[in-house]
């Protein structure tokens, strides 16, 4: 019993110490919202605008996501295909993995499964946490993805974003808008040209286009909820009548 305590203890260790090390700066939370189409139909507007042109989603259907999100599929087709593409396609793009990986240092992966993996609050902050690093080759770091790859494809709506403090420093501070300096990270961060929209506006269409990641990551959960509530009225419905069975049966037993 001793022998198999120690082994206890000992396979511990390693998550203590990765407790201690640290996971990065607090991530602001955003709560998923499946059932605003409203927001939905925002957020694939900015993943078409913005992330297709280098990453995929190609588990994912352009008329998969227009049923789901009640979008008509002729405004889908007319607003939202890229080049030759047909509604009942896969959200591809048409880069060569060979071309991205010269120009990025490795392909872009692809976005449909992102929001599982990372989770929603990385997301949301990732892409609200860009800031100017002249060093780097695209000329922006990210606080939440040290030595990021990848150019702040949203900077002509956020603004270019400037960084106050080192990274070790960064990395206790919340990730959220200081209401009293109007900065990110606890007031590391601030706007130092303004993009398209204000602060309040850009973390809206962070929002809408995390939320919209959210559903590619698992779109069948619509209909798992719907469906799931349909189950649980009937089944509590049908309990009355099996205990009505019940009581039929047992009293010619007693």
């Amino acid at each position: 019993m001793k022998k198999y305590l120690v082994a206890f203890v000992i396979a511990l260790f390693p998550l203590a110490s990765f407790a201690s090390g640290g996971a990065g700066p607090k991530l602001d939370h955003m709560a998923v919202d499946l059932h605003n189409q409203a927001s939905l139909q925002r957020g694939m507007q900015v993943f078409v605008n913005n992330c297709l042109g280098c990453h995929s989603a190609q588990y994912q259907r352009y008329q998969r996501a227009a049923e789901d999100l009640g979008m008509p599929i002729n405004l889908v087709e007319e607003n939202l295909l890229l080049g030759n593409q047909k509604v009942g396609q896969q959200m591809t793009n048409t880069m060569l993995k060979e071309d991205s990986a010269s120009w990025f240092g490795t392909a872009p992966p692809d976005l449909t499964l992102e929001s599982r993996l990372r989770g929603p609050d990385w997301l949301y902050t990732y892409l609200r946490s860009f800031y100017k690093d002249s060093s780097r080759p695209w000329g922006v770091n990210n606080v939440v993805f040290p030595d990021v790859g990848m150019p702040n494809v949203l900077e002509y709506l956020q603004g270019e974003q400037v960084n106050h403090c080192s990274a070790e420093e960064a990395q206790h501070h919340e990730a959220k808008i200081d209401p009293l300096t109007g900065k990110m990270m606890g007031g590391c961060m601030s706007i130092s040209k303004k993009g398209q929209q204000t602060t309040e506006e850009f973390d809206k269409t962070v929002y809408d286009l995390v939320n919209f990641m959210a559903y590619i990551g698992e779109p069948s959960k619509l209909d798992s909820q719907r469906i799931g509530t349909k189950v649980l009225i009937f089944l509590f419905l049908f309990f009355f009548v099996a205990y009505a069975l019940k009581k039929e049966y047992w009293k010619d037993v007693h």
